[in-house]
C-alpha cells in the first residue's frame, strides 16, 4: 500500500497495520544540520531517507501564485505589521467598517498556479497536504494589530466578522480555482490558525464559535465536496473547542501538542479516538531538545499505547527549529512500530 492510501486510511478512521510519519517543514538551518548529518542533500531525500508519509505543497506560498499587476502583496498586513503587535496594523482604534474599502484585499484574477501544477504534475506516492494555508485569525491579528483585534471583537464585532469576512472570501475563491485543476493531485486542505496558549484558548470559546468556527465549517465542506480530507493545524490548548471541530467536519487535528493543558495523547483518545485523527505528539519545546532517545522512544510508546496504531506521528511543530537535538530527530523519523510490535 502507498504512503497515500496509508494515510488516507488513517485519516479516514480506517484499520491500519502501523501508524503513519510526517516530519513536516523544518527551518532552513534545520535542514542543512539534516543534510549534513545524513549525508543528504535536500528535504525531498531527507524525507525519503526517513520514509515520510506525507508532503506540504501550498499554493500560498509558491512565489508566483499572486502577480498583482503594481506588484501588492496578497496579505498586505503581514508585511505592514509581521507580528501583530499593537498600534502597527493597518487599522487602529478609530476604524470603521468603511476604512476596510481602502485596504488591497488580494483578488483571485490576479492568481496563476503554473509553478505549483508543475509540482503537483510530478509522480509520487505520498500524501499531499495542500489548499491555501487560509490563515485567517492571524490575518486579522496582522491587519488590526493582536490587542486591537481583541478588543474590537467585543466593542465592534460588525468591522472583524466584515474583515474576516473579506479575507476567507478570498481563501474560499482561491480554493475553488485551485481545486479545479488540482483535487485529483492532492489529498487534503490543511488550513492553520493557531488559537491556543499552553494553558487555554487564547479567546474564550464563545467567542472563537461566534467568529471562526462558521468558516472552519466552509472550508470543511470545500473540502469534502471535492473529495478531500479537510486537516487543521492549530497549537496549544485547544481542548475547549476541539467537540466543535469534530462537528464542523475537521478529519485531523495538528500538531497535538501534548505538553499543552488538557491535551495529554490518553485524555484525547479516551474522548475522541474514532471520531478525529491526531498527527503530531513529539514534544519540540522540550524532549527533543533535551531528552535522551530513550525519551523519545518511551513518548513515542506512550502514543501507541493512547492511539494504536491510529494516528501520524511527527513533532508537535511543523517549523523544526535547529535547536533541536538532531540524534532525537533521528530516532523519532527512523523509530517506527505499530502496536502489534
Amino acid at each position: 500500500m502507498s504512503s497515500r492510501d496509508h494515510i488516507k486510511n488513517i485519516i479516514g478512521k480506517k484499520a491500519v497495520d502501523h501508524c503513519g510519519f510526517w516530519l513536516g517543514k523544518p527551518h532552513p538551518e534545520t535542514i542543512d544540520i539534516l543534510n549534513a548529518t545524513l549525508g543528504t542533500s535536500s528535504l525531498e531525500e531527507i524525507q525519503n531517507r526517513f520514509n515520510d508519509d506525507m508532503r506540504w505543497i501550498t499554493p500560498q506560498y509558491f512565489k508566483t501564485t499572486y502577480m498583482h499587476p503594481e506588484g501588492l502583496a496578497m496579505r498586505p498586513w503581514k508585511e505592514k505589521n509581521p507580528h501583530g503587535l499593537s498600534g502597527q496594523g493597518m487599522l487602529d482604534y478609530d476604524s470603521t467598517i468603511s476604512d476596510l474599502d481602502s485596504i488591497n484585499f488580494p483578488d483571485v484574477a490576479y492568481l496563476d498556479f503554473s509553478e505549483i501544477m508543475e509540482e503537483l504534475e510530478k509522480p509520487h506516492e505520498t500524501y499531499r497536504l495542500s489548499g491555501f494555508w487560509c490563515p485567517f485569525f492571524h490575518d486579522l491579528s496582522y491587519l488590526f494589530g493582536t490587542e486591537e483585534l481583541l478588543v474590537f471583537m467585543l466593542t465592534d464585532p460588525d468591522i472583524v466578522r466584515e474583515a474576516n469576512d473579506r479575507i476567507c472570501n478570498f481563501y474560499y475563491e482561491a480554493n475553488e480555482l485551485f481545486f479545479q485543476s488540482a483535487a485529483d493531485k492532492i489529498d487534503a486542505l490543511f488550513i492553520g490558525n493557531d488559537f491556543g496558549t499552553q494553558n487555554a484558548l487564547m479567546i474564550s470559546p464563545q467567542l472563537f464559535r461566534e467568529f471562526y468556527l462558521p468558516w472552519i465549517k466552509k472550508f470543511a465542506e470545500q473540502a469534502h465536496r471535492y473529495g478531500l480530507q479537510f486537516v487543521m493545524h492549530s497549537c496549544g490548548s485547544i481542548v475547549d473547542i476541539i467537540d466543535d471541530l469534530v462537528e464542523a467536519g475537521v478529519d485531523c487535528l495538528h500538531p497535538m501538542q501534548t505538553t499543552a493543558k488538557g491535551m495529554s495523547p490518553e485524555s484525547l483518545a479516551e474522548r475522541y479516538l474514532g471520531k478525529m485523527t491526531f498527527m503530531g505528539g513529539i514534544d519540540t519545546q522540550d524532549l527533543l531538545l533535551n531528552g535522551t532517545v530513550t525519551d523519545v522512544d518511551r513518548e513515542i510508546g506512550r502514543l501507541f499505547s493512547s492511539f494504536g496504531n491510529g494516528f501520524i506521528l511527527g513533532p508537535s511543530h511543523e517549523a523544526l527549529l535547529p535547536t533541536v537535538n538532531i540524534d532525537n530527530v533521528i530516532r523519532l523519523a527512523t523509530h517506527r512500530r505499530s502496536v502489534s510490535d
